[in-house]
């Protein structure tokens, strides 16, 4: 049975990039792996700074994806290694939802997205689901750590 999440206020929400566990990568603090992720977009630019402080995470999101701001030109071939540092890092961080994800098994952990067919599955499950397969790597390594 799959396990499926979305929003940051339902069951497994802890695994939305919007849920408020933030945590320290690249020298900064990041309120949420959302306020990471876009800003990763524009690095060592004002606008990456401006997206880091976005006061919450749909702001981030929105100016992450704001097309007037000039996208790192190797975006679509990094994308996928940023969301997983910025996944990795969050739960490295916060030890109570490191137990929630860990205690998921062998489950599959789906984004249940009706829009999103790259990170999430869409509305009809055809999409990649690409942040569910990110949570089941990090899950792998910090099963890893834990059995050290």
């Amino acid at each position: 049975m799959a396990i499926y999440f979305y929003t940051s206020g339902s069951d497994y929400g802890c695994f939305s990039n919007f849920s408020s566990h933030g945590f320290e990568l690249d020298g900064e603090y990041w309120p949420t792996a959302e306020h990471y992720f876009q800003a990763q977009k524009f690095p060592a630019t004002a606008d990456c700074d401006q997206i880091r402080q976005a006061k919450m995470p749909k702001d981030a999101a929105k100016m992450g994806r704001d097309r007037s701001r000039p996208l790192r030109k190797d975006w679509e071939e990094v994308k996928d290694d940023i969301m997983g540092k910025a996944v990795l890092r969050k739960f490295e961080t916060h030890a109570e939802i490191r137990e929630i994800l860990l205690a998921t098994g062998d489950e599959e952990i789906v984004e249940n997205s009706p829009s999103d067919y790259y990170w999430g599955c869409g509305k009809d499950g055809s999409g990649k689901n690409m942040l569910g397969q990110i949570l089941m790597k990090v899950r792998e390594v910090l099963r890893k750590r834990t059995s050290e």
